[in-house]
């Protein structure tokens, strides 16, 4: 089973639009359709940016919808301890979270929308840096 680690932008934009691949992967995830991999520090980060006024404004969620949301990601992610950090290699700290989460959690891919930020220190660690879109790409051709 396809193993990913999703950027806290794929999450804003689940929560913001019901219509793009961000949705639909989110959905999927929680449906089984490949194994989620996020760590504390990762999950405490979706907690903090999309709980933002702005998110929460632009998804008409409130804080308890989100929390609702992030609890039945929790439940279905496997869970990463970060037995190794790597820091810092990209621009962003939050960046080097997610990245630390894939690479301890042994992701096949990193799902972003910052591809020019991420690409580079991914292919340092052999993961795959996908879109949303690539990723539903890909999952179906696995099915």
């Amino acid at each position: 089973m396809v193993r990913l680690v999703l950027d806290t932008d794929v999450l804003v934009a689940a929560i913001r639009s019901d219509a793009g691949a961000s949705r639909q992967l989110l959905r999927e995830g929680l449906q089984g359709r490949f194994r989620l991999v996020a760590s504390v520090s990762l999950m405490i980060e979706y907690q903090a940016v999309l709980t933002r006024q702005d998110h929460l404004t632009a998804s008409r969620l409130s804080v308890d919808d989100v929390s609702a949301l992030l609890d039945a990601v929790a439940l279905v992610a496997e869970p990463v301890r970060l037995a190794f950090l790597w820091r810092p290699l990209l621009r962003d700290p939050d960046d080097d979270m997610v990245l630390e989460a894939a690479v301890n959690g042994e992701a096949d891919a990193l799902v972003s929308f910052n591809q020019r930020d991420f690409a580079s220190a991914v292919a340092r660690f052999g993961l795959a840096l996908w879109t949303p879109r690539e990723a539903l790409s890909r999952l179906e051709h696995e099915s």
